[in-house]
């Protein structure tokens, strides 16, 4: 009989929670983004102020993906 894998959580309830409650927020009309206090039409960005808030308090969120630096900028930073 094959082993069954299982699989780690990427996003823990905190997060989840969070999430719900910013679409909830966004579906009324009351979410609105953080600088401009414009009020928040894309369920994207919605899910990402959610995930957001929820690695503020501390939730499991896997960390924000960062562009890869070219090797070109990273060669003349080490030489500075």
């Amino acid at each position: 009989m094959p082993k069954k894998t299982t699989t780690k959580r990427r996003y823990g309830r905190k997060a989840a929670q969070k999430v719900e409650r910013a679409m909830h927020e966004m579906k009324r009309g009351a979410l609105r983004s953080g600088r401009s206090h414009k009020r928040v039409t894309s369920r994207k960005q919605a899910i990402a102020i959610g995930l957001s808030e929820a690695r503020r308090a501390g939730g499991k969120v896997p960390p924000v993906p960062r562009r890869n630096r070219s090797k070109r900028s990273t060669r003349s930073r080490s030489r500075r």
